[in-house]
Order: structure tokens, then sequence, then C-alpha cells
């Protein structure tokens, strides 16, 4: 372990899953041990199992004797695991509040009790719904939409009913996540986009005018880096929003476009069509806050997203993106049978 890092041992839920996959391999190169607590709905055969720093946990979140356990002799969590995304409500609306909220607050009491000192808890930028503010700060009014952002939000009170001098308790809201990772998700706009826009030639947009904030895949794993090495004092009971341009789909749409052009001539003109949508999700969240408290700025853009996957697109590192279901999170675990 460097000498730098204040925790030795993180416990990472569902670090198995898109975010988890850039993350843990991070972590280990930073030198901490890690263990993954995961369903492994998607597998784990995308983590350096070879790690001897790596220990890998399949459970389920609900099973808190299970996750005590497994939390014992962890300095730090960083809580990922959830029934992401918006199209959850395709899923038993059960198994959503079951995950994302019921389980919550005996997951943090059983994580302080094990005496971890850090937890880190990813909440989203969804829960603000819809929004013309030009602005959505932390301070803005959460006006969910769906189970999935209503949740979401709701755990983040409960949280921090816990924090005490030595359970330090952070919430950050991600915006949307972009870019390549080895468990990749192509259920997510700038990434649905680029996998259309490589593969079909042409992209669909629904509606175009909402707007969407985005971040760098590698951006959330620097999020992510920084809030396990800062002082206690300066991160204790702080939510910030994490995020980096926020640009209306049909922006990303041209984005898109533009760069798959240039990276592969060969597919000629990518051709956008619009078509009308009943998502009237928008919003446009402002991430001055977390940049004036603790110095975080993301340094990838959404071009940097588009051009990592032509990428991997182009290294073969991508099969049959339009037609496996691991793509997809709602489509796996429905055949999966979650429940």
């Amino acid at each position: 372990m460097s000498g730098s890092n204040q925790f030795k041992r993180v416990l990472v839920t569902g670090g198995a899953g898109y975010v988890g996959s850039l993350l843990i391999p991070t972590l280990l190169d930073d030198g901490y041990e890690v263990t993954v607590f995961d369903i492994m709905y998607f597998g784990a055969d995308h983590l350096p199992k070879d790690n001897p720093n790596l220990t890998l946990v399949e459970g389920d979140l609900r099973d808190t004797p299970t996750f005590a356990a497994a939390v014992e002799g962890h300095d730090a969590v960083i809580h990922l695991a959830c029934i992401s995304n918006d199209p959850s409500f395709e899923l038993d609306s059960a198994l959503s509040k079951s995950i994302n909220y019921d389980c919550f607050e005996p997951m943090v009491v059983a994580a302080k009790q094990a005496g971890v000192k850090r937890f880190i808890y990813a909440s989203t930028s969804s829960v603000y719904g819809v929004s013309d503010a030009p602005d959505v700060r932390e301070d803005h009014p959460l006006v969910p939409l769906t189970d999935y952002n209503k949740f979401k939000g709701m755990c983040e009170p409960l949280l921090f009913k816990h924090q005490s001098d030595d359970f330090t308790c952070v919430t950050i809201r991600p915006s949307t996540v972009c870019g390549y990772g080895p468990r990749l998700r192509l259920d997510l706009t700038v990434n649905i986009l680029t996998n259309h826009a490589v593969n079909k030639g042409k992209i669909t947009v629904f509606g175009g005018e909402q707007y969407r904030p985005n971040l760098h895949i590698k951006d959330m794993v620097r999020a992510y880096q920084l809030l396990l090495a800062l002082p206690s004092d300066k991160i204790q009971g702080e939510t910030f929003n994490v995020g980096f341009r926020n640009l209306q789909v049909k922006e990303i749409a041209q984005i898109v476009k533009k760069v798959v052009e240039e990276e592969m001539p060969e597919l000629g003109e990518i051709e956008i069509d619009f078509t009308p949508s009943n998502d009237t999700r928008s919003y446009r969240v402002n991430s001055d806050r977390i940049k004036e408290k603790i110095g975080f700025e993301p340094i990838f853009t959404v071009e940097d997203a588009v051009r990592d996957l032509v990428e991997a697109f182009k290294a073969g590192k991508i099969p049959n993106s339009l037609t496996d279901p691991n793509y997809v999170n709602v489509t796996t675990m429905k055949m999966k049978k979650a429940s």
C-alpha cells in the first residue's frame, strides 16, 4: 500500500458493475486492498481476479448479516450497488424498493458497527427530476419522477442520520456516466448513440430538447479517489453534484456524429433521425460546489467518451453490441429473473 493512503481496506458494493469495472483496478493500483460485494448479475470476469489484494464476495445487499460479515475489518465503503437507471420500473417495483431503499439503513448501521470510518454514497443527479432552472444546485428541491429517483433521494438523510466523529458520511449526485469501461453499459445516452452511430450508421434521437448532465467514467473514478483521500473535515456531511457538461440530447447526437465520422470515415455520413418522445426528464446540474469545497474538476469531455468508445469498437472490445443483453441492465435482470 502506498504511504499516502489514510485507509487500507475499501469495500465497494456493486463493484462488478459499469463504474466499478474501472474503479476497482484503479483502487488496486492506488495500493488499497479492495473487497467487491456484488450479486454478480453481470459476472466478474472483467475484474482483475488474479490480484491478491482483491476479494470478491457474491452477496445480496438485502442479506444484512452477510454484508455485516463482509464489511468487518474495512476502513471505507463506497456504495454503488442499486437497481440503476430509470427504466428499472420495467422490473418488479418491489425489487427496486427493497434494494435501493429498504436495505440501505441496515447496511449503513452494519458498516458503522464494523468500524468503518468513511461511507461514500452514490446517489444520482436524476433526483432533481424535471427542472427549468438554468443551474440546479445541491439545495434544489428533489422532484423525483420515478421510483429510482425517489428511493435514491430518500436514502440521503438516512445516511447522514448516522454520521459521527468517527464515521464520515458523504453523498455524491453523479451526472449520467459515459465512456468505455470493461463492464460496459450501452443503455446510457452517450453510449447508446455512439453504439448506434458505429454499428447502424444512424442515430435515432427521441425528443432532443431535453438537457442531460454528463460525466466521463474516468472522472467518476477520479472523484471517488479524491473522496477517499481527503481529510474527514473536508467532506463530512456534504452532498456534491458531480458533472461536467449539460447538453441537450440533440447536441450529444451532433457530437457523436462528428467524432464517429472523424474516427471512422469509412462509415460515411452518420444520419440523425429525430422522433417524438414522452420522456420529459430535463435538468441542468451545477457542479461548482465540489470544485469550490474540495477542488474537484472533471477533465474529460463527452467527445473524449465517444472517442474512447470508438477506439474500443475498433479494437473488438465490444462484441455483439446490438444484441448482447449484458450491455443493458434491465434486460439482463429480466433474464436473470431478479427478485
